[in-house]
C-alpha cells in the first residue's frame, strides 16, 4: 500500500552541509519527511526516514533560532526544521512522533480514536458540537488570558467548555460534559495552550481535558497566540506593532518588481490594522508592512506577470487604500479561505 500523506507544509530547514537556512515545502508521509524546493516541484530535493528516528522539541542547538526542533535518523544523520510559530511547530512534532511511533509498532498511521478511548456514543457528531461552540453569538467566547507570565490570545479555560456545555444542554452533567470537551480535544477541534492543560493532553494513553479554571485552550482554526510579557525597560514598541496578533504563519508573496514568488512568514495583527511580513529564515526585522484600514481583499484565478510554474491556484490579492496590490498564494484552499476572512475583518474593524 502506498504511504498515507499526514500532514504538508511549509518549513525553514538548515542545510545538511553548510549553515545557512532556506524555506522548503515538506511533507510528512507514513515512512518518511520529503522536502521540496517549491511547492509546485514533481521531485524532492531530499527525503528523511523516520524508522527508528528520534525528535528532539525545542531543540537549542541552533543558538539564537527559536522554533526550531531536529530530527536524528537511525543512522545518526541530524535534520533541523523551524516554524514559523510554536502552535506550528507543535502540531509538526506531534504527527511526525505519531508516525515513528506507528512504524516501531508495525502499524498504519492514525490519530487517537476518541470514541475507543472514551467509549463516546455513536450518536454524538463532534463537528457539529464544535460549529456550535464557536458560533460567536451562543458559542464559548475568545478571551485574552494571562497566565504563567504569558499572555494568551484568543482562548478559553477548559471549566468554561464544561460548563457551556451543560448550560445549553448538550450534557446532563459535569462529568459527562467533560467526555464531551475530551472527544474534541482528542478529535482536534480544541488544542491546549499553556503547560497545565497541555500535560493534560499527553498524560498517559487518553488524553484529558482538564475541567480547571487554569487549565487554557483553543479552537484549531482560530487566531491564537501566545507571547510573554514586556519590560518597562524595553525599547518603545513602534505602534503598528501593538496590535493583538489574529493570524500568523507562511504564505507565497509575489515581488513588486522581479515579480518572481517567494515564501514570507505573515503577521496579521488588528488595532492598529498591520500585516507585517519577514523573510522566516532571518530575524525578526520585517521586510516591509500592509496598512489594512479601508483595503479589499478577495480571491483571484491568476496574477498578472506571473510565470505560471511559480503558480499552483489558491489565490488572492489585497488592494489597500492607497491603490498598492499585493498579490498572495496560500497552500490550500481553506487556508486561503481562512486569510481572506482575517483579513476582511481586520480592514473592517481596526484602527
Amino acid at each position: 500500500m502506498e504511504p498515507q500523506q499526514i500532514r504538508e507544509g511549509y518549513l525553514v530547514k538548515k542545510s545538511s552541509l553548510l549553515n545557512y537556512w532556506t524555506a522548503v515545502w515538506v511533507v510528512l508521509s507514513e515512512d518518511g519527511l520529503e522536502f521540496y524546493k517549491k511547492k509546485t516541484d514533481q521531485s524532492p530535493k531530499g527525503m528523511i526516514p523516520l524508522k527508528g528516528a528520534a525528535i528532539i522539541s525545542p531543540c537549542q542547538d541552533c543558538g539564537n533560532r527559536t522554533l526550531v526542533f531536529k530530527i536524528t535518523t537511525h543512522k545518526k544523520q541530524e535534520h533541523f526544521f523551524q516554524a514559523s510559530h510554536v502552535e506550528e511547530r507543535e502540531v509538526w512534532v506531534k504527527d511526525i512522533k505519531g508516525a515513528v511511533r506507528c512504524l516501531q509498532g508495525g502499524k498504519r498511521f492514525a490519530r487517537k480514536s476518541t470514541r475507543r478511548s472514551i467509549r463516546l456514543p455513536d450518536t454524538i457528531n463532534l463537528t457539529e458540537l464544535y460549529t456550535q461552540l464557536r458560533d460567536q453569538d451562543e458559542g464559548v467566547k475568545e478571551l485574552k488570558l494571562e497566565r504563567e507570565n504569558r499572555i494568551f490570545n484568543h482562548c478559553f479555560t477548559g471549566s468554561t467548555v464544561v460548563e457551556w456545555l451543560v448550560s445549553k444542554e448538550k450534557a446532563r452533567n459535569r462529568p459527562e460534559a467533560l467526555m464531551l470537551a475530551t472527544g474534541l480535544l482528542n478529535e482536534g477541534f480544541l488544542q491546549p495552550a499553556g503547560d497545565l492543560s497541555k500535560d493534560g493532553a499527553v498524560s498517559g494513553e487518553k488524553s484529558v481535558l482538564l475541567d480547571q479554571t487554569d487549565a487554557l485552550y483553543y479552537f484549531a482554526d482560530s487566531g491564537f497566540f501566545c507571547e510573554g510579557y514586556s519590560s518597562d525597560e524595553d525599547t518603545l514598541v513602534k505602534e503598528e506593532f501593538r496590535g493583538n496578533i489574529v493570524k500568523q504563519g507562511c504564505l507565497l508573496k509575489q515581488g513588486h518588481k522581479r515579480k518572481n514568488w517567494k515564501v514570507r512568514k505573515f503577521i496579521l495583527r488588528s488595532d492598529p490594522a498591520y500585516m507585517h511580513y519577514y523573510n522566516p529564515t532571518k530575524g525578526d526585522d520585517p521586510l516591509g508592512s500592509i496598512y489594512l484600514r479601508g483595503s479589499v481583499v478577495t480571491a483571484v484565478d491568476f496574477v498578472p506577470d506571473a510565470k505560471r510554474y511559480d503558480v499552483d491556484g489558491n489565490l488572492f490579492e489585497i488592494i489597500t487604500s492607497d491603490e498598492r496590490h499585493y498579490f498572495l498564494q496560500a497552500a490550500t484552499a481553506e487556508e486561503r479561505k481562512e486569510w481572506i476572512e482575517a483579513v476582511q475583518e481586520v480592514s473592517k474593524s481596526g484602527n
